[in-house]
């Protein structure tokens, strides 16, 4: 009795489910019109490539590249047939005998959003216009989209747009990506037994990709089995096609991620530069936008290699590294090293991180004091220790290891580094005009610098992007550029949407900078910066240590190229001494080795260039200056 009862609320229940659904279906027919794809179907991912074309990476929410339809093998399109729907060309919209099976298989499990039993033009109506969800509204309305669309457009379109819109898993959309994903190649490279292994793959990719387990192995087999045997019982291959038709090796799948390690660095930035330029976050998820930086691709790669070269064995985890090349002259970063993991770290050691800088400042007061006139041939008093009056107060300098130099000029007091030399020189020039040189330079307002002697030994905290363009600017011969990295942005119907180009302005005369250059060739040739004399070729720069050894810079140049490379950790308390094995960690060492190996390969084939021969401002007489300094007695 009770089951008779079942059986009748059953059929009650199923036809009250009818009648309603036929009333709502003819209420959608009527209400109901064919929408504007859903932004993400018809988007294509922006792509950001080196300065050769070359590809970095990729932005957006979905990895795809559209193909026309001809450009599809028909080996392709059949594969996809034979596995989703055999009979595309000759139904109507849907197949009434998948949706009865469908229908029957929800029925037995109780659930009435199960299965689908979707044709292909159903699934991309869902794909393309509605929501994921399983509910009767939705499935009502992909049956009237699907049939005007069926009404609307060719087979051949519904197919083209179908293919280039599915998920093929692996963050693939479309075959083209999938092809690349799953085999390394574009589609119309796939063999069959490829074709075949893409459209079994495509009904449930975390189902059927066999990297993920080996029961996938084994299920993408027996799919892989009936897509063949489909495009056989409809004729789309010859029997001995069939027969030679195996399974087919699957490229490992990537878990790395688009921003995972260095690059994630240079994409982030970029987006940063874009948003700057007016390009908003969903253009460049949807707009298929290809973006050309001004990096360059062997140079980045030097980059890496460097860092990855002299970092360390054993440093601890909060040691970080950065570099940024720049070409002087434009503004153009040729490379830039923002740190090891962009997923583990977030945070750009090249331009966000900042860094005590040491003596990479002590340029500024060089270039003050040849702007008063006073040569590089002054002799000064270079004993250790030495205490200054800083506006009343006492104020201690030392020189490193608290050596004394006696008289010297200023281009040993340059070539060694010698901080009571320069902290008077300071003085002498005027503190405010050290600060004015720094700003036009290029150090930005946002790096706080107080008209005081500790400036001049690099109090200051710059970003690494700064000092590596104050130091473009240097070899430039004073003309400051801003710093930049699109070069173009090209749209989807490549067309030019932006042209990058330099942006400069001349903020030091070329005698003062031939003068500054001729100093800080010193450095290099024979002072705390000559592990860059295995550069072989013209180099000028300056290392720079921070108080208690926190930091360790070197930044230098040749006439085509800039470059800084600072190491420091997350506390400028936590000194960078016995890393490496070293008692002290200066400029002079790991910095110092990884510019000379970046530069020496970024500069491969590069012509060798010389310097401006120097000015000799002030003339060349050893004229004595008075520091105003006291000495320190020694016990």
């Amino acid at each position: 009795m009770i089951k008779t009862k079942l059986i009748r609320a059953g059929i009650f229940l199923a036809g009250f489910g009818f009648i309603a659904g036929a009333t709502l279906f003819a209420f959608a027919w009527f209400t109901v019109s064919i929408p504007d794809p859903n932004a993400y179907v018809n988007s294509q991912s922006t792509i950001i490539q080196y300065s050769n074309g070359s590809e970095i990476g990729r932005v957006g929410t979905q990895n795809r590249q559209i193909l026309p339809l001809a450009k599809i093998p028909l080996r392709l399109r059949y594969a996809v047939m034979a596995a989703e729907d055999r009979n595309f060309y000759s139904n109507r919209a849907f197949s009434p005998t998948g949706i009865a099976r469908a229908l029957l298989n929800n029925l037995k499990s109780g659930d009435l959003t199960g299965e689908g039993g979707s044709t292909i033009t159903q699934q991309y109506a869902k794909t393309a216009f509605l929501s994921p969800s399983r509910t009767l509204q939705r499935k009502i309305k992909e049956l009237v989209i699907s049939l005007k669309l069926e009404n609307a457009l060719s087979k051949d379109q519904i197919l083209e747009n179908y293919l280039n819109t599915i998920y093929f898993g692996r963050g693939s959309y479309g075959v083209q990506t999938a092809a690349q994903q799953y085999f390394n190649r574009n589609a119309h490279q796939l063999s069959i037994s490829q074709s075949a292994v893409i459209a079994s793959i495509l009904r449930s990719p975390g189902y059927y990709d066999p990297s993920l387990s080996k029961e996938n192995a084994v299920r993408l087999e027996n799919r892989f089995a009936y897509v063949i045997q489909g495009m056989l019982a409809n004729k789309w291959i010859t029997e001995a096609e069939a027969k030679d038709a195996k399974l087919p090796r699957v490229a490992p799948r990537t878990t790395s991620g688009q921003l995972s390690g260095p690059k994630g660095y240079i994409i982030d930035s970029v987006q940063k530069e874009l948003s700057k330029l007016g390009f908003t976050q969903d253009q460049l998820l949807v707009g298929g936008y290809v973006i050309k930086t001004t990096l360059d691709q062997r140079a980045q790669q030097a980059a890496v290699d460097a860092v990855n070269k002299f970092t360390p064995a054993g440093a601890p985890e909060n040691l970080h590294t950065a570099l940024v090349a720049i070409r002087p002259g434009t503004g153009e970063l040729v490379a830039m090293y923002g740190g090891k993991d962009y997923v583990v770290r977030q945070l750009n050691d090249a331009t966000q991180s900042i860094a005590l800088a040491g003596s990479t400042f002590k340029p500024f007061a060089l270039i003050a004091s040849l702007e008063a006139g006073i040569p590089i041939t002054s002799m000064w008093n270079g004993d250790s220790p030495q205490t200054f009056d800083d506006l009343g107060r006492p104020y201690e300098v030392s020189n490193y290891g608290d050596e004394g130099w006696g008289q010297v000029d200023l281009l040993t007091a340059t070539q060694h580094s010698i901080n009571t030399v320069f902290v008077p020189l300071g003085m002498k020039a005027g503190m405010d005009k050290v600060v004015d040189a720094a700003r036009r330079a290029g150090i930005p307002e946002n790096v706080a610098m107080i008209a005081t002697p500790s400036v001049v030994l690099g109090v200051a905290s710059p970003h690494v992007i700064d000092v590596a363009n104050s130091y473009a600017t240097f070899a430039a011969q004073g003309v400051y550029s801003k710093p930049y990295m699109v070069a173009s942005v090209t749209g989807s119907n490549k067309g030019l949407l932006y042209q990058g180009k330099a942006q400069t302005q001349e903020v030091f005369s070329k005698e003062v900078m031939a003068d500054l250059t001729y100093a800080l060739k010193s450095v290099v040739n024979g002072g705390t910066g000559s592990a860059a004399l295995a550069l072989g070729r013209p180099a000028a720069g300056k290392t720079g240590t921070s108080q208690s050894n926190a930091s360790a810079w070197f930044s230098a140049y040749t006439p085509q190229l800039a470059a800084s490379v600072a190491l420091f950790r997350d506390s400028a308390s936590e000194s960078l001494n016995g890393i490496g094995g070293l008692t002290s960690v200066t400029g002079g060492t790991f910095p110092a080795k990884i510019w000379t190996y970046f530069m020496k390969r970024a500069l491969k084939d590069e012509p060798i260039m010389t310097f401006p021969a120097p000015a000799n401002i002030g003339g060349l007489e050893p004229i004595v200056m008075t520091s105003g300094g006291v000495q320190i007695r020694k016990k």
